[in-house]
């Protein structure tokens, strides 16, 4: 009678633990989810030697168009809600220098524009940050970046040279993004 007795209040206990912690499993919660994570990423690296720069005659120093697609991706592009392409320039050289990056479209069309008129060494590093999306300019222009154009414009001579270790121009930049995940 005690086994029976037990055997009887360990089935209940089973059943009882086993309804009692089920739940009905909802697949849909994805379509709750609301994630804005933001990604962040260097985009360019560029770097002039000064005495790379006084071999040039003229005073294009450097023009190139690099192809950049990674924002232009569906799943970059219908995705992204705002974020920042942060530039930083550093001259080291004893030249007065004028760098332009264009962003372009898949047409060659420039979508933006950002000039930095940079002063001989020593000067202080340019650190610019462009925002895109509601607190700045057009999300569209990231959305539909194909092209990056960079012209580096010599303002100064081809003979002079830095007293500085190793003087070049640099140009980095980096991008940071909100995207929504669905």
């Amino acid at each position: 009678m005690k086994r029976l007795l037990q055997s009887v209040l360990l089935v209940l206990l089973i059943s009882g633990g086993a309804i009692s912690c089920t739940e009905n499993l909802d697949f849909n919660q994805f379509d709750d989810l609301e994630a804005t994570p933001t990604y962040e990423a260097g985009i360019l690296y560029l770097e002039a030697p000064e005495d790379i720069i006084n071999l040039i005659s003229g005073t294009n120093v450097f023009s190139q168009n690099f192809n950049f697609d990674a924002f232009s991706s569906d799943i970059f592009a219908d995705r992204v809600l705002d974020g920042t392409i942060t530039f930083v320039v550093e001259n080291t050289t004893s030249k007065e220098l004028e760098i332009t990056v264009e962003l372009l479209d898949e047409g060659d069309n420039v979508t933006d524009t950002e000039v930095f008129s940079i002063q001989p060494a020593p000067t202080a590093i340019i650190q610019r940050e462009i925002a895109y999306g509601d607190s700045g300019r057009s999300i569209d222009i990231i959305k539909t970046l194909s092209t990056i154009r960079v012209t580096a414009t010599n303002l100064g001579d081809n003979s002079s040279v830095s007293n500085l270790p190793d003087p070049l121009i640099t140009l980095k930049s980096s991008g940071k993004f909100r995207v929504r995940l669905k």
